[in-house]
């Protein structure tokens, strides 16, 4: 990555890591790369509900507008919902002002290409190169782009995301919570078409509460509300609903990973598994890799990151792909993780095999597994690798935890920080190891 683009875009807090300025430059800067090979190039752009949103999509149109490119606004509306937009609309690409799943101080600029994927890394650095050259030439041009809004575009992606069922749904009480973000219309306009009994939660965005306990990051809310309600099961998505994790039946979490299990069994029994493989990244839990091996089922690990899931996954022309998170690809229907279409996916599941989701869950074993964060300078995130008292920590505590368990140091994608992860069978060891490697961390960075 470079100085401004992490795993899932340019993002940070607002203003003091992405403002106005940068907005501008990141608009014309992308319109400049984009006319190289495309004379007259069309871009999108969707929001979700933070209170910043307005402001930095004002500059980033305008940066567009400045360098001859035209520019459609779809609104608040997801990420997934763009990615697929831009094929739709014959776009030559698009932005989504977000910062999925943080909380509403943060935002960012995600950029896709004309295929609805994100950028691969050289074009990324062609965009980033313009926007730090202080020296870059801010022609006067005559001949502007044009701007307009697009007012069918959440009727455009539900019509979308329906497609993607085979059979009516049936006999369901689901509950969705979608964390007072971009899918506060989307899911509403969806599930009223589906047939099914439903409840929305945290529906009711005022700019700040995005996130605010609530969706995949703050489960919590979601699994007393479908217990109390005796829901069939609850879906909860983040600010962008690019992400859906479920509740089963009795308020207990199915995430991304129990999900690409589900999913690939049936996938499997299909005969809808291409070339018999599911790709996860290196975060995912032992447990699904005992899961593919149990069922013959390859297991492919990326890095971090839902673009280098993608990339996998169109290299190898694998179907089904993701993260625990809650990223998950079906890339039949979309080339980015889409927390409606995962929804609509397992409901699809549930509603053919007449199974309950706590029954469909259990075919994946959950190993125990602690994550923590410490909080670093960007320069030290991009150092800390190299510190040799840290690396033999890593390999004494992985020798000590065998077969049945693993460590995971890594540099996070889109914060400041550096993630810890240790997996095993005993829950107390791992959190004392983690203290051990928190510390040496702490202590080399102070």
């Amino acid at each position: 990555m470079g100085k401004l683009f992490g795993t899932d875009g340019i993002r940070g807090l607002v203003p003091d890591e992405l403002d106005v300025s940068l907005s501008l430059k990141i608009g014309f800067a992308t319109a400049r790369v984009l006319k190289e090979t495309c004379e007259s190039p069309t871009l999108l752009v969707g929001t979700d509900t933070r209170q910043s949103k307005d402001m930095l999509k004002s500059a980033l149109i305008d940066g567009v507008l400045s360098e001859g490119a035209d520019i459609i606004d779809l609104g608040v509306i997801p990420t997934p919902a763009v990615s697929y937009l831009i094929k739709k609309y014959k776009a030559d690409g698009g932005f989504v002002i977000s910062a999925s799943h943080n909380p509403s101080e943060y935002n960012g600029i995600k950029i896709f290409n004309s295929e609805g994927m994100k950028l691969d890394d050289e074009i990324e650095s062609r965009i980033e190169k313009i926007i730090l050259d202080e020296n870059i030439n801010h022609e006067k041009k005559s001949i502007f782009g044009i701007y307009r809004i697009e007012e069918n575009a959440v009727d455009d992606y539900v019509e979308f995301l329906l497609s993607t069922l085979d059979e009516p749904l049936k006999n369901m009480k689901v509950a969705i919570d979608v964390a007072n973000g971009a899918a506060f219309k989307t899911a509403r306009r969806l599930f009223s078409k589906l047939g099914i009994e439903y409840s929305i939660i945290n529906d009711k965005p005022d700019g700040l509460n995005i996130n605010s306990n609530s969706g995949s990051t703050h489960i919590e809310g979601l699994q007393e509300f479908v217990k109390k309600g005796k829901f069939d099961c609850g879906i909860a998505f983040d600010g962008d609903a690019d992400r859906c994790l479920f509740v089963d039946e009795n308020g207990k979490l199915v995430d991304g990973d129990q999900i690409m299990a589900i999913s690939s069994k049936y996938l499997k029994s299909q005969n809808m598994l291409d070339n018999n493989t599911i790709v996860g990244t290196v975060m995912s839990n032992l447990g699904l890799r005992k899961f593919c091996l149990d069922n013959d089922i390859q297991f492919v690990a990326t890095k971090v990151g839902d673009r280098y899931v993608l990339e996998n996954m169109l290299e190898n022309d694998y179907v089904l792909g993701g993260e625990q998170s809650g990223h998950i690809i079906y890339k039949n229907y979309s080339n980015t993780g889409d927390g409606e279409i995962t929804a609509l996916q397992i409901l699809n599941i549930l509603s053919t095999t007449k199974k309950r989701l706590s029954e469909l869950a259990n075919i994946m074993p959950i190993y125990p597994q602690v994550q923590k964060s410490v909080a670093v300078s960007r320069d030290a995130k991009d150092s800390f690798n190299h510190n040799q008292v840290l690396q033999n920590k890593i390999k004494e505590i992985e020798g000590k935890l065998g077969d049945d368990g693993r460590v995971l140091v890594r540099a996070s994608g889109t914060e400041n920080l550096i993630r810890v992860m240790l997996e095993g069978k005993d829950i107390d060891l791992l959190n004392s190891f983690s203290e051990e490697i928190i510390s040496i961390i702490k202590k080399a960075i102070a």
